[in-house]
């Protein structure tokens, strides 16, 4: 049987193992804020349980666009049709918006129905794979710690104040099918 205190040293060596190219330093973060920004499981059920009141989204944006430039990460060239879409993750509630996220979702490698749900509701992805039995394998490929600029009046924060975030592509039936960013305020979750 692992001892506590291993099992802590191996997870924050992972931890910061996989921040090691960032701007965070991992031993500055709470345990909330090292699980949000590691997970590999949807934030929304996280969040809903941490600060126990359900979490909608508000759409910012969200178009359908063929791309006008290769998109390397996502595997894509120049006249793939792409969906983009902003959004805030926002408590039911509070009405305070959690999380600011934005997806680039290659449309031919989704689903017809999940596609179609994606456009038409206020439904999270994570929600909707969970629907839709979607097989997901999320790959984090940067974190980042950065001012909040333009992002800080969806937190009611200064600009200058830091966000975190991190980046990663989604994988269904071993191809890749979207890139997200996450984004939340470094003050929450403390």
């Amino acid at each position: 049987m692992v001892d506590e205190h291993l099992k802590e040293l191996l997870l924050r060596t992972d931890l910061q193992e996989s921040l090691k190219d960032s701007k965070i330093d991992s031993s500055k973060l709470s345990p909330f804020q090292q699980i949000l920004l590691i997970a590999d499981g949807t934030l929304t059920n996280l969040l809903e349980v941490f600060l126990n009141e359900p979490i909608g989204i508000v759409k910012l944006s969200e178009e359908i666009v063929s791309i006008t430039t290769d998109i390397l990460p996502l595997e894509i060239k120049v006249g793939t049709q792409v969906m983009k879409r902003q959004i805030l993750l926002q408590g039911k509630i509070s009405r305070r918006n959690w999380l600011y996220a934005d997806s680039i979702i290659v449309l031919e490698r989704v689903e017809k129905k999940f596609r179609e749900k994606l456009i038409k509701s206020h439904t999270p992805i994570g929600k909707l794979w969970r629907e839709y039995k979607t097989e997901t394998f999320k790959e984090i490929t940067t974190y980042d710690r950065e001012p909040a600029g333009k992002f800080s009046d969806y937190f009611d924060i200064k600009r200058e104040d830091k966000l975190l975030s991190r980046t990663y592509r989604v994988f269904s039936n071993r191809q890749l099918v979207m890139m997200i960013t996450e984004k939340f305020p470094e003050s929450y979750f403390v």
